[in-house]
């Protein structure tokens, strides 16, 4: 159910992320992303260090979770990664979310990841929950630092400590 992605899954991770944008705090993104700048994201993904995770029921993707670098550079966090997960709104509410994160944290010492961060935007609570039922802390919180769509909403930083 769960691998890593291919360039052909993108289109559906497109249309899950738009799901997210739509609805809004989510993500930071107000707009949809042109095929470029998708194309381009998705060549920064590494199965070795930064993996980009799909979750598939019958071939369609329902679910995905990128691996990205915090503070892109910086040898010294090299051993710390921000998730971001996203699950098609059809299916909210199945575990899905739950278990790519699962996936991703028995991945850590394959992709040489100590840390896992995961950025919030407040008000987020579905996802805020599933990662404190993980064993994620809130770590920070940034207070007013989005406006989406005229609302002023903070950033919680959730994390967790995998070895």
């Amino acid at each position: 159910m769960i691998s890593l992605a291919a360039q052909s899954d993108l289109y559906e991770i497109d249309n899950i992320y738009n799901q997210a944008i739509k609805h809004g705090f989510q993500t930071a993104h107000t707009r949809s992303l042109n095929k470029d700048e998708r194309d381009n994201w998705f060549k920064k993904y590494s199965p070795n260090d930064y993996p980009l995770y799909v979750f598939k029921k019958e071939d369609k993707v329902i679910g995905w979770l990128s691996v990205s670098p915090y503070r892109l550079g910086r040898e010294a966090l090299s051993e710390t990664a921000e998730i971001s997960f996203y699950v098609d709104f059809s299916f909210h509410g199945q575990g899905i979310g739950t278990k790519l994160v699962q996936h991703c944290l028995e991945q850590a010492s394959k992709i040489n990841k100590r840390v896992f961060l995961a950025i919030m935007i407040e008000g987020n609570e579905g996802s805020i929950q599933l990662l404190e039922k993980l064993g994620f802390e809130q770590w920070g919180y940034l207070p007013e630092v989005i406006n989406f769509r005229n609302e002023i909403r903070g950033q919680v930083y959730m994390g967790k400590v995998v070895y």
